[in-house]
């Protein structure tokens, strides 16, 4: 049984429906499920799967934008009952998230918070155009496990060294997971300024970022 909610929870996702997730998640509490189980083991496998149908084409910004709808409905339903403390720990972890000092593209920007909002991250968006003292200021204040930055213009790359850079000078580079992407922006650059990771699709962000942490965590 517990294996048909999950596959209802999933395809509620996939097809972008909120009362279909409403009445799995709904299911699930009937039934007396894990939450944290029925988000990664049906959820999560249903942005996955819109995450690669975006990487190929058959999924656009607003298909990701209902998934995630959907998504968040169902997260609603499942921890409702959770404690705030137990909602912390079902956390997949706290994301600062923006377009780099210089540059004003955001729809990959826009893409990526989708994704990791919709495997359960907490997400700062600090929008585009943002100086880097305001993003290390913002990941302080916030608390954040990851910064991630994105830029379309290879003119404002230097501003994701630079962000690599001031941490380093601040004494903080190791509290943080840095992450950066981006037409412009390879996986031999992240390298070169001393980033964490690089991902050239919006589905592998997500998985990369949870790998990060708890790497990290596990240290």
């Amino acid at each position: 049984m517990s294996q048909d909610i999950y596959e209802k929870l999933k395809n509620s996702v996939v097809e972008m429906d909120p009362d279909l997730a409403k009445e799995a998640a709904n299911e699930a509490i009937e039934a007396g499920l894990d939450p944290l189980e029925c988000i990664s083991l049906g959820l999560s496998k249903g942005m996955a799967v819109m995450g690669d149908l975006f990487d190929v084409g058959e999924a656009f910004v607003p298909d990701l934008m209902m998934a995630s709808e959907a998504f968040e409905t169902a997260v609603n339903i499942l921890t409702s009952s959770m404690s705030t403390e137990e909602k912390n720990n079902a956390s997949s972890g706290k994301v600062i998230i923006h377009t780099v000092q210089g540059d004003i593209h955001d729809i990959g920007k826009n893409i990526v918070s989708t994704m990791f909002a919709a495997n359960n991250f907490e997400v700062f968006d600090l929008g585009r155009d943002v100086p880097v003292n305001l993003v290390i200021e913002k990941a302080e204040e916030y608390g954040v496990d990851l910064i991630c930055g994105s830029a379309l213009m290879t003119t404002t790359m230097a501003s994701m060294k630079e962000i690599v850079n001031t941490l380093k000078e601040d004494g903080i580079r190791d509290k943080y997971i840095v992450m950066f992407g981006g037409a412009p922006v390879s996986a031999k650059w992240c390298n070169e300024i001393g980033a964490d990771g690089y991902t050239d699709t919006a589905s592998e962000v997500a998985a990369m970022a949870k790998d990060l942490i708890a790497k990290k965590r596990g240290a």
